[in-house]
């Protein structure tokens, strides 16, 4: 298993762990920055055949733009702030659904792309539901931090191939 996400960055190398997005995004959504986290580690090495992807070079779809998730992609490719960075509508109708959207992201390359799709049963209906709500009262507020921490923690303990599936594309 992977413990960094490593990126061409000119002619350096970039490399990137959990904590490091952590320290960039905090806790608020650390299970949707472990989503994002392994999405980049089961779908980087597939790009460039292998070999670190230039990190200036990556596009990232979503169909869930999660503040989690995208602090991990915005850390690692700068696709957000370099407006390499989209919400589609559609990608990845078979994803589960997350609290809006699915959880489907795809990632491209100079020369080819990657569907991620979270793998059923990674994230429960009970956590999407309680995120939806808007009128969560103190206990379901502290339930919720105590999910969203076992989430990640859940993601992080496992392969990236076990928490999402992929496909390429040319």
């Amino acid at each position: 298993m992977v413990d960094r996400l490593v990126v061409a960055d000119g002619s350096e190398l970039a490399t990137f762990g959990f904590e490091d997005l952590i320290r960039y995004h905090g806790r608020a959504s650390i299970g949707g920055l472990a989503i994002g986290y392994k999405a980049l580690e089961r779908g980087l090495p597939l790009l460039e055949s292998g070999r670190p992807p230039p990190r200036r070079l990556i596009g990232i779809d979503v169909a869930f733009d999660g503040p989690g998730s995208r602090d991990a992609f915005e850390m690692v490719t700068r696709a957000v702030t370099e407006d390499r960075y989209s919400v589609v509508d559609g990608l990845g109708p078979e994803a589960p659904e997350a609290p809006q959207g699915r959880f489907a992201f795809r990632l491209t390359g100079p020369y080819e792309s990657v569907v991620l799709v979270l793998c059923p049963g990674i994230v429960g209906d009970d956590f999407v539901e309680l995120v939806r709500r808007t009128d969560r009262s103190e206990a379901e507020e502290a339930r919720l931090v105590d999910m969203k921490e076992e989430l990640a923690a859940r993601i992080m303990a496992k392969p990236p191939d076990q928490v999402f599936s992929a496909t390429l594309e040319s």
